[in-house]
């Protein structure tokens, strides 16, 4: 079969950004970590060991500072380490080869609360690392913006969609002559801004801070991730849910389409509505409707019924007269602000300190 045109072009793409990609010092690290992480971790998701599959190696895995390359996955580890038993039951059906893909995949998220695709592709690429690429927010994206996603059809499983992602994976790391794993830093690099001079810094991995029941935040930064982890604590939480799918427990987060990242998708709890969330940063007023604008439509075509709306809603700090004017012309798309708090209190006299209390003296 011959390639398409936009296959053609991808794969230019990614072969002009491949020495880019190799002075980026974030990217290099990852590649360059490759070999010692198969290392600890094949041999701990090979089928032979599922059996004796520990918590703490499982955890282990999970975090940043062991796998070296995905940053997010050590917030899933207690959840999918509640019930080891039927963990390691899903992830024995997951790398045994002897059942079909998509069957083996759907069984695993299915089984395990929090077990979604960005932690089994990861889990099956250290297993079989020839096989099997890394499906998650960062991958997907750069595929979309290299104009080579598979269309999916509706109902389409989890399972079956990732056979179709990993095939264009695959083809991709032929095609380039590398391995899977450096692929998934290349999609990594390519999704970064002003990629192409190098000079692209690493994300800073960092444990989110809970913070439920304080009244704000301590850094604007974390409004995101703030919104992602207490959704359900708040006004917004009540009416309605962040948008899921089969394999992907947090698919409203950062949720990927053709014409961007959607900071977070939702669906009304009781109606048939969708909600379009967009937090403004240092863009204009304009370009912040804009994007609204075109993840609202994107939905509408996309994942919406027939019958089912679709709004916006901007969440800022403060709103400008341009962004109000912006938002007055467009009735489907709303707008909240949020504040940023601290506060300061007495600290407790030497004879009364927390310390000394829990000792009993």
């Amino acid at each position: 079969m011959n390639p398409s045109r936009s296959y053609v072009e991808a794969v230019g793409r990614l072969r002009g950004a491949l020495p880019a990609a190799h002075r980026n010092a974030f990217a290099q690290k990852i590649m360059d970590s490759r070999d010692e992480v198969l290392a600890r971790f094949g041999p701990v998701f090979r089928l032979e060991h599922i059996p004796e599959l520990a918590e703490e190696e499982v955890k282990a895995f999970l975090r940043f500072d062991n796998n070296k390359h995905w940053t997010t996955l050590h917030r899933q580890g207690n959840r999918i380490c509640a019930d080891m038993a039927v963990l390691r039951e899903a992830l024995g059906r997951l790398v045994d080869e002897t059942n079909p893909l998509p069957e083996r995949l759907v069984h695993a998220v299915d089984s395990v609360h929090g077990l979604g695709k960005g932690i089994v592709t990861a889990m099956l690429l250290v297993a079989y690392p020839e096989k099997y690429g890394v499906w998650n927010n960062v991958s997907e994206g750069a595929l979309r913006d290299l104009g080579i996603w598979p269309v999916f059809q509706r109902g389409e499983s989890f399972g079956h969609r990732y056979e179709r992602v990993n095939d264009v994976l695959v083809r991709l790391a032929a095609e380039l002559d590398i391995d899977l794993w450096t692929l998934d830093a290349i999609l990594w690099f390519v999704g970064q801004p002003d990629h192409i001079g190098g000079k692209t810094e690493p994300p800073p991995p960092r444990a989110v801070t809970d913070l439920v029941g304080m009244q704000g935040f301590g850094l604007e930064r974390h409004l995101h991730e703030f919104l992602r982890d207490n959704w359900d604590n708040t006004d917004l939480g009540r009416e309605w849910a962040l948008y899921t799918e089969q394999g992907d427990p947090e698919a409203g987060y950062e949720f990927p389409c053709d014409v961007g990242r959607i900071d977070l998708l939702a669906r009304h709890r009781t109606k048939p509505e969708w909600l379009v969330i967009e937090l403004k940063r240092d863009q204009t007023g304009d370009a912040t409707v804009g994007q609204v604008l075109r993840y609202i439509a994107w939905v509408r075509r996309h994942l919406a019924e027939p019958g089912q709306a679709v709004r916006g809603l901007v969440i800022a700090r403060q709103a400008d007269t341009g962004l109000l004017y912006a938002l007055d012309a467009v009735p489907d798309v709303g707008m909240q602000l949020y504040e940023v708090t601290f506060h300061l209190r007495p600290a407790p006299s030497p004879g009364n300190t927390p310390a000394e209390a829990d000792s009993g003296e």
